[in-house]
């Protein structure tokens, strides 16, 4: 869940053409991102999966949602230790909270239109 307080507050001197510009590039670049993780964990190519962990935990960093950031750390973690277990589920959860929030940034996004 976007934290809204914070991410009212960090935004509040950005135009409002940029906030939407990094809403927008989240959701088109998220279908991608999601299927390199995937990929990276059907392949067993931890190394992979620990910079594509790591690129998107950045990325959600910028909405200040804490549950999906979380998320995208552990899989990161997984990734840097090499340990593949519970890799599947905790890309599900993933899944799960980006897609909430992808839900969240769009109607965010109208404020700022």
């Amino acid at each position: 869940m976007v934290d809204k307080a914070t991410f009212t507050a960090m935004y509040e001197n950005f135009d409002k053409e940029v906030v939407v510009e990094i809403i927008d590039i989240f959701i088109k670049e998220y279908p991608e991102r999601m299927a390199q993780l995937q990929n990276d964990i059907h392949a067993g190519d931890l190394d992979s999966l620990y910079k594509h962990a790591h690129s998107l935990k950045g990325v959600i960093a910028n909405f200040y949602d804490e549950d999906a950031r979380q998320l995208a750390l552990a899989l990161e973690t997984k990734g840097k230790t090499h340990d593949a277990t519970g890799v599947e589920d905790l890309f599900i959860q993933l899944k799960t909270a980006c897609e909430s929030l992808l839900a969240e940034l769009t109607l965010l996004r109208k404020a700022y239109v």
